[in-house]
């Protein structure tokens, strides 16, 4: 991802996702299997691409999230992260039973390189078609509690560049009651199995796309 959270060959540079690669293996039904709770994550506010106040997770009952947690001036893991959520945004918007239930978040944790404004540029290059909302912090004090919750530990690295900063990629499936329900890392991260383990933390198992 180049500097102003605008992707150079990633999926923020294309308005549409590449097209999905087919799978090598068989997922499991949505529904047909348990996601038991691995930690609890509390309610945190920061601030959104307008630059206001905002939950991180904004949960109603019978609702969830994807969270992930990148930075604009990541070329490796935060790119690949974009395409993965903009693939599921698709798949949601196009699950009638999904539809508007299951929120996308994208915290960055390099709040004083990305702005509101650039958090909005990246909203606009990707185009939501459901929910999916871009936050930063007001400084990284503020973002301090949050990646301490959430286990994302980040490590400035001037060894490497002036502005990189090292951190395993993860996006954590949460539901309404701040329960952590899976955390996928690069070797999960395939949309539909996300797409079928929100569906199965919201007890539904008909995720049949609309004609």
């Amino acid at each position: 991802m180049a500097a102003g959270l605008t992707l150079g060959a990633g999926a923020a540079t294309a308005h549409e996702p590449p097209p999905a690669p087919s799978l090598l293996y068989e997922l499991p039904p949505a529904g047909s299997y348990a996601l038991p709770v691995i930690q609890r994550v509390s309610e945190h506010w920061l601030v959104d691409s307008t630059g206001q106040r905002a939950p991180l997770l904004g949960l109603a009952e019978g609702e969830a999230a994807l969270i992930s947690f990148v930075y604009g001036r990541c070329h490796q893991a935060c790119p690949l992260a974009l395409a993965v959520l903009q693939r599921v945004d698709r798949l949601l918007a196009d699950t009638p039973s999904l539809a508007g239930r299951v929120r996308l978040v994208t915290v960055s944790f390099d709040p004083e390189a990305d702005s509101p404004e650039r958090m909005a540029q990246l909203r606009g290059n990707l185009r939501p078609r459901g929910r999916w909302d871009f936050l930063t912090a007001s400084d990284a004090g503020a973002l301090g509690p949050v990646l301490a919750d959430y286990g994302q530990r980040i490590v400035a690295r001037p060894d490497i560049a002036p502005d990189a900063i090292q951190h395993v990629l993860k996006i954590f499936l949460v539901d309404a009651r701040g329960d952590v329900r899976n955390i996928y890392s690069s070797g999960l991260l395939e949309p539909l199995l996300l797409r079928n383990d929100a569906a199965t933390v919201l007890g539904v198992d008909s995720v049949t796309p609309a004609d």
